[in-house]
């Protein structure tokens, strides 16, 4: 493994504190980190980090992850370069990067009379998280309109992927197994207007019922069928439980706040408290909607 990075044609930092790359702001180093500039840096940096067994992982806007105090052992890759943000239309479809935030993603498809995904409004991320997660609310989700993706597979080989090659499920995909370079979304015709309505309803809905106030990674479980996590945890009289640092919110009971400078073991100390008071109430298992980075 030693010096196995020198193998890419890009700079790779050492120790890279992950808590400025995280919506929690927790997290310890990475071992390894790197932005690559564009795909031939990309396939580099994984071919170089597979010949030496050093495992990869990949975040963009770190809006659904909790990293380990300990931090990664391995290669953590961000997407933050203009190349992985790039933005193209074509009549009713936008190609967009995996590292363009959503809300640009959104923005980009008002100014230019596409409408669709107003939902997203306030859900914070890349598009390319976006997509491996079909993330989505109000009964809607991105998967629902997307059409293709563009990936890179773990040997470096890059494949165009169509609806009918995508699995997509609530809160997954069968994109978790790729890279995800990005991503087009087939839209409709609308007026600006009409669309701004829309995004600010859906916004106000958002900021009514959810907690944005502290550090956070949005939703920690999946809704069960049927149901919903935060008001499964609600009646199990959880909102506003404190463990060190960290806060069930009295908004929201699937959000938990970074308070005061929590660490990621205060994190899963609450979410193990609601999992097993929800399955001693009311025999459900809940399941972790946030990726958990050990």
């Amino acid at each position: 493994m030693k010096n196995w990075w020198k193998d890419s044609s890009l700079k790779v930092k050492l120790q890279e504190p992950l808590k400025a790359h995280t919506s929690f702001k927790i997290g310890g180093p990475a071992q390894f980190f790197a932005n690559p500039l564009v795909t031939g840096h990309l396939q580099d940096l994984i071919l170089s980090a597979k010949k030496s067994k050093v495992p990869v992982f990949t975040i963009g806007a770190g809006s659904n992850i909790l990293i380990s105090d300990r931090g990664i052992r391995g290669l953590v890759i961000k997407f933050d370069s203009p190349f992985f943000c790039r933005f193209s239309l074509e009549e009713e479809r936008i190609w967009a990067g995996c590292g363009l935030g959503l809300a640009q993603v959104m923005f980009k498809a008002k100014e230019n009379g596409l409408s669709g995904i107003e939902f997203l409004a306030g859900i914070p991320g890349t598009l390319g998280g976006a997509a491996v997660m079909n993330a989505g609310a109000w009964g809607k989700s991105i998967g629902d309109f997307i059409e293709v993706v563009e990936v890179m597979d773990s040997k470096g080989q890059i494949k165009i992927l169509h609806k009918t090659d995508l699995e997509f499920k609530y809160r997954s995909s069968s994109l978790s197994k790729y890279f995800v370079l990005s991503v087009c979304l087939k839209l409709r015709k609308n007026r600006k207007e009409r669309i701004q309505e829309n995004i600010g309803k859906f916004l106000e809905n958002r900021l009514k019922d959810q907690d944005l106030s502290l550090p956070n990674a949005g939703c920690v479980f999946k809704n069960p069928e049927g149901s919903s996590a935060g008001r499964l945890i609600d009646m199990c009289g959880l909102k506003g439980r404190r463990i060190g640092g960290a806060r069930v919110s009295l908004k929201h009971a699937n959000f938990i706040l970074n308070e005061n400078n929590a660490r990621a073991d205060d994190i899963l100390q609450l979410m193990n408290l609601a999992k097993r008071e929800v399955r001693n109430k009311f025999n459900i298992k809940l399941e972790p909607e946030i990726k958990i980075w050990k």
